[in-house]
This record gives structure tokens, C-alpha cells and sequence, in this order.
């Protein structure tokens, strides 16, 4: 810990990166290096596109800030996070991933993730500046959690606090990587990393549209699920044109009074909880317009909320899946670890549905970790071959 200690201590310099020029240069300096920490900071509480403004690296030698609208291209970045033999560490990489694939199509393919590392060794708290604070008595300072990353100049306070999400976290995967090993969990971890890794992130078309996802739209009836959708619609289209944040044009909570009890006119308007002076006198009238437009569509046209259609009860299957909880909360008493990280409630319903009788059997279920199987595959398999009423 006093390693530790000494480590966080002395944080490597920073470098900002606002050419091509600067980034091979980076990238030739980082290319003997077996190990690089990376983190990005996106816009999406400020700009309507959610994609990444600015790109933190650390070796352990050094922590470089890169702009991404600065720079030509970050092929050298595609190219290390492809490469098996450079491992890259991230904190809950997901959304970085998914940022990175969509918008430049890059896939990691050897990654350490400190917060899954954290989940398996049962850690209370596994936010990074909870661990970081706990293992190397480093602080973050949170008050650029919600910037604007979008913004240039970006200020040296900025710089900094972007810069700490990766300074410390080679050092940080180290103590993690070594508490994995002395409860010899690390294979599970690594597995955990490569389902990360080979994970599809390409953004998929939602299931149902925008408007139907505000809370409480459903709850409305056909009339006001109309003018609901079309304020929504009016306001996607101002915030892609602006490329603000939806909620900066408009928040949810107006639109659904609205949607309830439709303003006829600005006087009306101006009594609607959560629409600002500046919001009525700007858009006031495109406001009134969309909610005009939700009171002429004919009644045939209304839209309406498709139900999903509940499946039939099933008592045999309900009982296999209480009796594999059963066995898996038993087993997570004695590995310490919260159920959910154990083996989550969708893997027991995939165990429960297939009603396995065999190991051989158990191995087809996609859903089951190679480790979930080693760890828990004979219990679950006898929990399933219990009779009787449900544990």
C-alpha cells in the first residue's frame, strides 16, 4: 500500500494533443508500452449527438489529453485498442466502448476493467473515485462532472480533472488485478473482460418510438399521446438542428401537462409549470403550433400504446427458478459477493426456461459464464432436480 501511496503521489505529466503531428508522436512513444489507461469525456448533457470531445491516455509514464476535433484522424488509437498484445484499462468501459465503436468503429480486444475488477472482489462502493480514494488516497474533484467538453479553450482546471480519470488507474488495476489473485477469481475477471470486449455496441434501433418512452406517456389517452408526439417530434428537430441536449429545448414534465391539458394560446401557455419567459417569448409559438397540430389529427389517426401480451403463468417454471435463487444466494453467502454479481436473475431464467439435466446440457446456455459453470453449475443442477413445492 505504501507502493501505492508513493505511486499516486507523483502523478506523470500531462500533455495536450491538438495536432496529427502530436499524436504520432504520442503514439511511437506509447508503442513499446504493455499496459495504457484510457478514458473519453462526451457532451451528452449538453449536445444533442453523443460522441466523444475529448480522449484521456495514460502509460505509466505519462498522461496525454487528446482533441478529438483537433486532430486529423485517431487510427494509431484504433490500432492499439485492436492489438492483443497491449492491454488497454478502463473504469466501467462500456459507455467508452460504445462511443468509440459507433463513431470511429474501433473495438478493444484485451481489456482490465477496474469496476467489474471491483464488483468480483465485493467492493461496497465501485465508483472510481470511491476505489481510487480507498487504494491511493486520491481525491477527484467532481466539480467538472456535468462540463460542457464540447467548449474550446478547455481550461487547464479542465485539463486536469479529465486528465486524473486515467492518471491513477494503471496503478489502481495493479492492486485490483492482485486482490483477483489472491481470491482466485482473476480468471473469472478475465473472462468478464473478454465477453466485454467482444460485446456488439453498434447503436440498434429502439424497440419503441422516443415519445412513448417519456415517463408517464402511457398513460395518456389517444389525444394526448398525439400532442405528445408531436411536441416531442418538434423538439428532436430543433435540438439535431441546434445539436443541443433534448431537455435544454424543452423538458419532459411540460410536454406531458401539455399533452394532458393543451394550451390554446400564449396566456395559456405561460401558466404551464416548467416553460421559462425566455422559452414562450423564443418558441412560444412553435410550442403552440406542435400542440395544434396533436388536436387535428382525426380520431381514426389517434396513436395508441401496443400492450405486449403477457405470457400464460407457469408454475413449473416459476418453482425452477425459486430454487435456483435459493442455491445461488446459499453460494453467494459463501463467496461474499452480492447474488447479482455472483450469477444475475436473466442467468437463472435462462437455466430455469432450458430446465438443463446435464452438465453437457448446462455448457449450451449462452447466458452461463465459463466460471458460473466451474463455480456454480453443480449446485444449480441439483437445485433443478429437486421435487416438491418451491424453497
Amino acid at each position: 500500500m505504501n507502493l501505492a501511496a508513493g505511486a499516486a503521489s507523483r502523478p506523470n505529466e500531462i500533455r495536450l494533443i491538438e495536432t496529427q503531428a502530436e499524436l504520432e508522436r504520442l503514439f511511437q512513444r506509447l508503442e513499446s508500452e504493455p499496459l495504457i489507461a484510457l478514458d473519453t469525456e462526451a457532451a451528452s448533457f449538453h449536445r444533442f449527438q453523443d460522441r466523444v470531445y475529448l480522449l484521456q491516455l495514460s502509460s505509466r509514464q505519462e498522461t496525454a489529453v487528446i482533441d478529438p476535433l483537433a486532430v486529423t484522424h485517431l487510427e494509431p488509437l484504433g490500432e492499439l485498442l485492436a492489438d492483443p498484445d497491449r492491454e488497454v484499462v478502463l473504469h466501467d468501459a462500456d459507455y467508452d466502448l460504445r462511443l468509440l465503436e459507433n463513431e470511429y468503429g474501433f473495438r478493444a480486444t484485451n481489456l482490465f476493467d477496474t469496476r467489474i475488477a471491483a464488483q468480483l472482489i465485493n467492493e461496497p462502493a465501485i465508483g472510481l473515485a470511491a476505489l481510487l480514494e480507498k487504494y491511493l488516497g486520491v481525491r477527484l474533484d467532481k466539480r467538472y462532472q456535468r462540463a460542457d467538453w464540447s467548449a474550446r479553450p478547455l481550461t487547464p482546471e479542465m485539463l486536469n480533472y479529465a486528465a486524473a480519470d486515467t492518471q491513477h488507474l494503471p496503478i489502481l488495476r495493479d492492486l485490483l488485478r492482485e486482490r483477483l489473485r489472491e481470491l482466485r477469481r482473476l480468471e473469472w475477471a478475465e473472462e468478464e473482460f473478454e465477453e466485454l470486449s467482444a460485446a456488439p455496441r453498434l447503436a440498434a434501433e429502439p424497440e419503441e418510438p422516443g415519445y412513448l418512452r417519456v415517463k408517464g406517456a402511457k398513460a395518456l389517452n389517444g389525444r394526448g399521446l398525439a400532442i405528445l408526439r408531436e411536441l416531442f417530434q418538434w423538439r428532436e428537430e430543433i435540438a439535431r438542428r441546434t445539436d443541443k441536449a433534448p431537455f435544454r429545448i424543452l423538458n419532459n414534465e411540460p410536454m406531458l401537462v401539455m399533452a394532458k391539458s393543451p394550451p390554446r394560446d400564449l396566456a395559456e401557455l405561460k401558466t404551464v409549470r416548467g416553460i421559462g419567459t425566455d422559452q414562450i417569448e423564443r418558441r412560444g409559438r412553435e410550442i403552440l403550433a406542435a400542440v395544434q397540430r396533436g388536436r387535428q389529427i382525426p380520431e381514426r389517426d389517434l396513436p395508441q400504446v401496443k400492450r405486449r401480451q403477457r405470457q400464460p403463468p407457469d408454475p413449473a417454471f416459476d418453482a425452477r427458478l425459486e430454487r435456483l435463487k435459493t442455491a445461488r444466494n446459499t453460494l453467494a453467502q459463501r463467496y461474499n459477493l452480492p447474488p447479482g454479481v455472483l450469477c444475475p436473475n436473466g442467468v437463472l431464467e435462462a437455466v430455469a426456461r432450458i430446465d438443463p439435466g446435464t452438465p453437457g446440457e448446462m455448457e449450451e446456455i449462452p447466458e452461463l459464464r465459463r466460471w458460473q459453470l466451474r463455480e456454480l453449475g453443480t449446485s444449480l443442477l441439483a437445485a433443478l432436480r429437486q421435487s416438491g413445492a418451491v424453497l
